[in-house]
């Protein structure tokens, strides 16, 4: 494994639509052999995964209140809030996908530093949470291209939580499957838990000694290091323009059509916004914090203008791969789902 360095002039870049581009680029363009790390901190700002729907998950009117970013990753999970006491990690391995869809893999380096600084109770649990207790300080996602793919997640240090538990607005039927009532509840930050010469640290400083302990070294220039230089800004830059800078590709469209079911599964949570005309499906859009290496899009399409009965939704779903393109869910369960309006 060896570090990607994503500092611009020997500046660390909080900008968080800059920052969640940065996988994007480094597994479609640069694509570097092997395994690589980056570790980036954002400004306050909400980071919702590519099929959700912003306008159910955000409080928008406190977002903007408060001057926090609305970005859109490239990949699945859940929303999140973000700020200067939270650590954004994602692996980058090209082409090699024996790991993918593996979260332990991945979380496993970073328990095992947190014991070593003394959050002894650290650990994995569920689909893609790192948790001490009950309460989760990271959740994880991954996207894939061919063989190659990114997989992280964030992890809470001093994260400011009462902002988190304004602006985020999770649905209630999720957070009962979990046996809670408030974002607060089901989330804590390491700090406390840290030995008392880790408390003190600032982000930047946390930064530093999760990354010694990961790659098992006394200083960071002992790393094997890739920096990004001006040609990778260049290209950055340009991919950022018209789409990951846009409303468009953060905000998204809210379609506003006229039923709107959701449910939490063992996938995640699913979500549907659609209408009916004359007993048919006319309109309609999936949402959720599943994490697919499909195309959710193929979901849709075999939908519209499916007669909105049991046996024809059943039908026109057994039409598309839905392991592939949404998760392990049945036919009967995305069928169920629609017709509980």
């Amino acid at each position: 494994m060896f570090f990607i360095d994503t500092s611009r002039n020997g500046q660390p870049v909080y900008d968080p639509i800059v920052n969640q581009s940065l996988d994007n680029y480094l597994v479609n363009d640069l694509r570097l052999p092997g395994h690589g790390l980056i570790m980036y901190v954002n400004q306050p700002a909400v980071i919702v995964g590519v099929n959700q729907n912003a306008y159910a998950e955000v409080d928008l009117p406190y977002l903007k209140q408060h001057d926090i970013k609305l970005v859109r990753r490239t990949s699945g999970g859940g929303a999140v809030y973000h700020d200067f006491g939270n650590i954004i990690f994602e692996n980058i391995v090209i082409d090699d996908d024996q790991y993918f869809g593996d979260f332990k893999h991945f979380a496993q380096p970073i328990i095992e530093a947190l014991h070593d600084m003394g959050a002894t109770n650290a650990e994995m649990r569920g689909r893609n949470d790192m948790v001490i207790g009950d309460q989760k300080f990271s959740g994880m996602t991954m996207f894939k291209v061919g063989q190659s793919y990114a997989a992280g997640g964030t992890l809470m240090f001093d994260l400011n939580m009462d902002a988190a538990n304004e602006v985020l607005t999770p649905d209630k039927e999720k957070l009962a499957s979990k046996g809670v009532q408030s974002v607060n509840s089901r989330v804590t930050n390491v700090k406390p838990f840290l030995d008392a010469a880790y408390q003190n640290l600032d982000i930047e400083g946390f930064k530093e000694a999760l990354l010694l302990r990961l790659f098992n070294v006394d200083r960071l220039d002992q790393i094997e290091t890739y920096h990004l230089n001006d040609h990778d800004w260049a290209v950055i830059d340009e991919r950022l323009q018209g789409k990951y800078d846009t409303e468009a590709w953060n905000y998204g469209r809210n379609p506003g059509y006229d039923h709107y079911v959701s449910k939490h599964y063992p996938i995640g949570t699913v979500s549907f916004n659609f209408t009916v005309v004359d007993g048919a499906i006319s309109e309609l859009k999936l949402y959720g914090d599943f994490i697919t290496g499909g195309d959710i899009h193929l979901v849709e399409q075999a939908l519209i203008g499916a007669k909105f009965n049991r046996d024809a939704l059943i039908q026109a779903l057994s039409q598309v791969d839905l392991a592939a393109n949404l998760g392990a869910i049945t036919a009967d369960e995305v069928a169920d789902l629609l017709l509980a309006i």
